[in-house]
């Protein structure tokens, strides 16, 4: 009689979700997050563009974190039309990005040891000590995830969690960073050669959130070629369109004959073109080494798509 009221496929509710090594992690990050999220809220306080952005990270990194342990732990997953392992690791690599970008921006904006003035006061300060550290706790329960799920030489795993996996979400996420660069008046459009920067950026930006979403969505053997193939193919073409990037950049920003070689003097800090300039410059030699060794790495990768 007992037996026979057991579901047909098991226990409904995997203890494993909290209690392994990586559902520890992600517990830690749901505690972490929430705990950043609230003391902002309540009495931190967050402004401008900066603070927004913490604020959109913790809730985002938070709310994603809550459905991979309520689908963990239920074995929902399963219902799901996305490769799981894909979509956690993916997940995972762009949370601890995200979070970690938040636990340097809030403290360098916001958290000082002197007291603010009334009616914000010492609790305050207090407030804003205690959400940067927990916001730097919740960048590295992200970053142990990522290391606990991260393949192994040699393992057959997901194609996100491998090196080379992980590496698309970075260069996507600095691509994003050149991105708000360049909207920042930057001056890019004085040039046809820094158009084609842009469209440098642009065109490898969304082939890595291609591969990304073809990984995560499990349609990677539906592309009428070997997927590591192809991912060899785009990644040695976005070195050579990076690397074209990283020369004619600086050349027709920095060079005498074309912009300014140092910072001008009457340029105002916070809105000068050539601080937009100098970032994109420098995230173009991030993003081409990214790809660089990404191309070493996708030589080697094993792994299945439908993990």
């Amino acid at each position: 009689m007992g037996s026979a009221m057991e579901p047909p496929g098991g226990r409904y509710l995997h203890l494993g979700a909290v209690t392994s090594p990586v559902g520890t992690a992600r517990v830690l990050q749901l505690a972490f997050g929430c705990t950043t999220f609230s003391l902002v809220a309540h009495r931190g306080g967050f402004a401008g563009v900066q603070g927004t952005f913490c604020m959109a990270a913790w809730g985002f990194c938070f709310a994603l974190s809550s459905l991979v342990v309520a689908c963990e732990f239920t074995r929902l997953h399963s219902c799901l039309h996305l490769s799981w392992g894909n979509f956690t690791a993916a997940f995972a690599m762009l949370a601890t990005l995200l979070s970690a970008t938040a636990a340097v921006l809030y403290p360098l904006y916001f958290a000082r040891l002197q007291c603010p003035p009334e009616p914000a006061g010492c609790t305050t300060r207090d407030f804003r000590l205690a959400a940067s550290v927990f916001a730097g706790l919740l960048f590295l329960a992200y970053a142990v995830e990522v290391a606990l799920t991260r393949a192994r030489p040699g393992q057959v795993a997901s194609y996100m969690a491998t090196v080379s996996g992980l590496l698309k979400i970075v260069q996507a996420f600095v691509a994003c960073i050149i991105f708000g660069a360049l909207i920042y008046d930057s001056r890019y459009g004085r040039y046809v050669a820094t158009q084609w920067c842009v469209a440098v950026y642009s065109l490898c930006f969304l082939a890595t959130v291609a591969v990304v979403a073809l990984s995560v969505t499990g349609h990677t053997g539906g592309l009428g070629c070997p997927f590591d193939r192809l991912v060899v193919v785009y990644t040695f073409l976005a070195v050579l369109l990076y690397l074209s990037a990283a020369v004619i950049w600086p050349v027709f920003c920095f060079d005498p004959k074309y912009g300014e070689p140092g910072r001008p003097p009457d340029c105002p800090r916070g809105s000068c073109f050539w601080d937009s300039q100098l970032v994109v410059a420098t995230f173009t030699y991030v993003n081409l080494l990214l790809y660089i060794a990404d191309l070493a790495y996708s030589q080697r990768i094993r792994f299945v798509p439908s993990l």
